[in-house]
Parts: C-alpha cells; structure tokens; sequence
C-alpha cells in the first residue's frame, strides 16, 4: 500500500491513495489532519457496526456513533477515545451486546494497541539542484 503526499499551496496538505484524494488543512477550509486521524477510528468502528446490521437485515440507518475524546491536560495528548453507539428504539436489545463486540474490532483500534513502527527518511532527486543560504 502506498499514500502519495503533496503540498499544492497555502496550509494545504494532500494524501493521494490510489484514485482518491484526501485534501487537508489547517486553515478550516478541509478537516486537519489529526481530525481525520480522530474520525477513523469512529468511522472504523461504523463500519463493523454497519456490516453487522446488513447481515442481519437491520436498518442502520438511525444508528450514530458519538465519539468523545478526553485531553490529558499535562501531555495536551488525547488519552482516551469513548465511542457510544445510539441505538434507535426498535433495535433488537439481543443484538446491543453484539454490536459493541462488532464495533469493537475496527482495525483502527486494533492498530493504535499495537502501534506500527514509524520510519522517516528523506532523499534528494539525483539531478536535482539544492542551494542551501
């Protein structure tokens, strides 16, 4: 897998994966990165939520998952993600168990308890020319 990462102006950052684009900025004009990174794990866990009512012919459609994030504030690091799913009446109460395990196994989390190794390199073009002042 790979994501192609560009800088076409202003504050704006964008990840380009395979056919899709995804437009970042830090000026409010398109979600910042770390929002993004933040909305994964709840849209992750939609996912599983979502595939676990298809396969049991339940509407999903009044289903929502609220996310609420708690800030250490010594670190200013988010130390703790909640996510409440808001079942709408009518939902079989056998299942509320069951969803949470669904929504439970969104790969998101998955990998935020085991977190990848993070390598950074950079390269210079060979024929580019870099004047350094």
């Amino acid at each position: 897998m790979e994501i192609k990462v560009t800088f076409p102006g202003a504050a704006r950052v964008d990840a380009q994966y395979g056919d899709m684009k995804i437009v970042t900025n830090q000026d409010g004009t398109a979600p910042a990165p770390f929002a993004l990174f933040l909305a994964s794990i709840g849209t992750c866990a939609g996912i599983y939520v979502k595939h676990f009512c298809d396969q049991r012919n339940i509407p999903a459609d009044d289903i929502e998952i609220i996310q609420h994030m708690e800030t250490d504030p010594l670190t200013r690091l988010v130390g703790r993600i909640n996510l409440e799913i808001k079942l709408p009446a009518g939902f079989p109460d056998k299942y509320r168990e069951a969803v949470i395990r669904a929504a439970d196994q969104c790969a998101v989390k998955k990998h935020l308890a085991q977190p990848p190794v993070i390598h950074v390199t950079a390269d210079i073009a060979a024929n580019a020319i870099v004047a350094v002042n």
